[in-house]
Order: structure tokens, then sequence, then C-alpha cells
């Protein structure tokens, strides 16, 4: 594998915010690696949308990081994981790893015989991934699903730590608590920045599972399997000098309320947000 490959950068979308913590995880396992990130804030949220709408707002995604030279995509959205990931893998030329497999995995190596609970938007509770992702690992585990679909606007808003938003994860929640689910698996990529009031919510024995976390680590497989992990000196090896990575993000619509909210959960890695119209 050419070091120009293994240097090119790897490509990230979401409808909106929750894909950074995909990045912020990315950043901690593979730090040398360049990013290019997309969150679609002008078609946010996916989660109530057709799956057919969601496919087609995913091909105009993917097309456009391919066109910028990724050599892989994460799906950082589990609605257009849920939807799209199979159709994707039938044009897309590079590696596709989505968030729901990685976060299964980790739900069936966690749970401690209970029941496994699930909460996502009501695209992906109805397309019923999860279930059958968590089966694929383990046929036995009681899985409890939960559509929460206030979560991402409320997240978007910056309404983490709301009164409201405790309020809300009360009453959603409220079905897991009463099935004494002793692993919960957080199904949108924007609900880990809703961690602390989920966990509060469920009580400290409920583990939670995070699949930005674990996408990071499916993303550093797959790219080692595919022999383009970045090495820290590729490019530069002959004058000795680290690899400095380079993070791109852009945003739908509304990029500077995009980098004001971002930077409270990735700081100054978010030095500027583009700006990109998908038609």
């Amino acid at each position: 594998m050419t070091n120009a490959a293994r240097d090119a950068p790897i490509g990230v979308f979401d409808s909106g915010l929750g894909g950074l913590t995909v990045v912020h995880a990315l950043l901690d396992r593979l730090p040398v690696e360049s990013l290019v990130y997309v969150g679609d804030t002008a078609r946010v949220p996916y989660g109530p949308k057709s799956p057919d709408t969601v496919r087609r707002y995913a091909q105009q995604i993917a097309d456009f990081l391919v066109e910028q030279g990724v050599k892989a995509i994460i799906i950082a959205c589990n609605t257009a994981t849920a939807h799209a990931l199979d159709s994707l893998r039938l044009t897309i030329p590079v590696p596709l790893i989505g968030v729901i497999q990685p976060g299964a995995r980790a739900a069936a190596r966690t749970t401690r015989g209970g029941p496994v609970g699930v909460i996502g938007t009501t695209g992906t509770i109805a397309s019923g991934a999860y279930e059958r992702a968590i089966h694929a690992e383990n046929p036995s585990i009681d899985v409890r699903a939960v559509a929460c679909p206030l979560f991402v606007p409320l997240v978007e808003e910056g309404w983490v730590e709301h009164p409201a938003t405790r309020l809300i994860a009360h009453d959603y929640l409220a079905p897991l608590r009463t099935a004494h689910v002793d692993t919960l698996v957080l199904g949108c990529t924007h609900y880990p920045l809703l961690a602390a009031t989920l966990q509060a919510e469920m009580g400290a024995g409920v583990q939670l599972i995070d699949s930005a976390a674990e996408t990071a680590v499916e993303t550093s497989r797959v790219l080692a399997e595919r022999g383009l992990l970045c090495a820290p000196t590729d490019g530069f090896a002959t004058h000795g000098f680290a690899r400095v990575p380079t993070h791109r993000f852009i945003a739908s619509d509304a990029p500077d309320r995009f980098l004001t909210l971002g930077r409270r959960f990735l700081g100054s890695t978010i030095a500027n947000v583009e700006h990109i119209t998908f038609a």
C-alpha cells in the first residue's frame, strides 16, 4: 500500500453533531489519522424520515466524501447505518464502517444475563437492526428496544444538561427500568452526549454501551486489515518529523452554530466549519 493511500483521510458523516462522539473516539484511538467530517445539519434529524430518504441522503454524502479522497467512510449515524449501509456497499469503492454491529457486539459481551436495552431514533428502532445484530451474536439475549425521538433535537439545541431533558429521559427510560435491563446500548451517536443523564436515570448497576468508542476500535481493525493505517511518520520519514494530521469539518447548514456547539465537545480541534449544500 502506498504512503498516499495510507495518508488519505477517514471520512465520517452523521445527520448533525452526534457523530462528533465518533470523532472524539477516533482522535483517542488513531491520533495520527486525518479526518473529514460531514454533519447534515440542514436535514437533521434522520430518525423520523423514510428509509428511502435516508438512503438518498447517505448516498449523496458518501459520494461527496469519496470525491474528497477519503480511504474509508464511517457512517456515524445509527439510522443511516440501519437503512443505507448495505446499499452503499454496492456503490462506494472504499471500506464502510457502520455503528450498529460494533455496539451490538459490545452489548452481547457485556450483559450479565439480564435483558439488554436499546435506545435509538424512531427509524433505527423500527428497523429492528439492533435486535438482529445482537441476536447474531447471541440468540438467547432478551432485547428491549425503545425509541427516543426527542433526544437528537435536544442535543442539537445544546440542551444536554437541561431539566427538560432529564424529565424526558425519565419517561422514555421507564420501560427499561421496569424490565431491569443490565446493559443499555446508546443506539444513536448523539446519545453519549447525554450519558450522565441516562446513567442517573438507569442507575449505577446498568452498563452503558457507547457505540462511538466501539466503532473506533472497529475502524482501527478494518484499516489494519486493509493496510491503510497511517504510520506516525508517513510522508515525513526522510526528515524525521512526526506526522501532523488535518481535520476538516463540514456542515450542510448553520456552520457557525455547528462550530459553537461542536467546540463544547472537541474544543480547538474544530478550527473552522466549511459549508456545503446538498440538493
